[in-house]
């Protein structure tokens, strides 16, 4: 019997299993580079939007409770993205998917709403006017993680 030589790193597979010390199978690992920055940026505004939804809602919730209410589901998303974001498997990736997907569609839809029913939005929530208030970056962000979602898909 035969032994197979062993491989040396040229077929781009690292000590960790996958391609460019990703996961086996060939994707790369989500936590790692860039997606270690997404994390990082997604729970910055997991801590920023429960903060200001905390504050909205026990101090002036009378004042705009649709708004506040509609930033205090922002900060449920940021939470639920930054956390499987995170996590590794394909579990994580589908929960990370299902919050970048809703972030995006929530963005887009209060953003418009926003702009179109202004009278409703007396004052802003984190998606307000495409996360104008945030530098775009709610608008930015959830695309970002979309692609590097499809980039890091388990079992690709």
């Amino acid at each position: 019997m035969t032994q197979s030589p062993p491989s040396d790193s040229s077929d781009g597979e690292s000590a960790s299993g996958g391609p460019n010390g990703g996961a086996p199978g060939g994707a790369p690992d989500r936590t790692s580079g860039p997606g270690r920055v997404l994390v990082a940026v997604y729970a910055i505004f997991a801590v920023a939007a429960t903060a200001r939804a905390s504050v909205q809602l026990t101090t002036q919730f009378h004042e705009a409770p649709l708004a506040y209410l509609l930033s205090a589901f922002a900060a449920a998303v940021y939470i639920v993205a930054t956390v499987s974001l995170a996590r590794k498997g394909i579990g994580g990736w589908k929960v990370a998917r299902i919050a970048c997907l809703t972030e995006l569609v929530g963005v887009l839809v209060i953003g418009t709403a926003s702009l179109a029913f202004s009278a409703d939005f007396p004052r802003a929530t984190v998606w307000s006017w495409y996360g104008a208030g945030y530098g775009f970056v709610p608008l930015v962000l959830p695309v970002l993680g979309l692609l590097w979602l499809k980039r890091t898909r388990p079992g690709r």
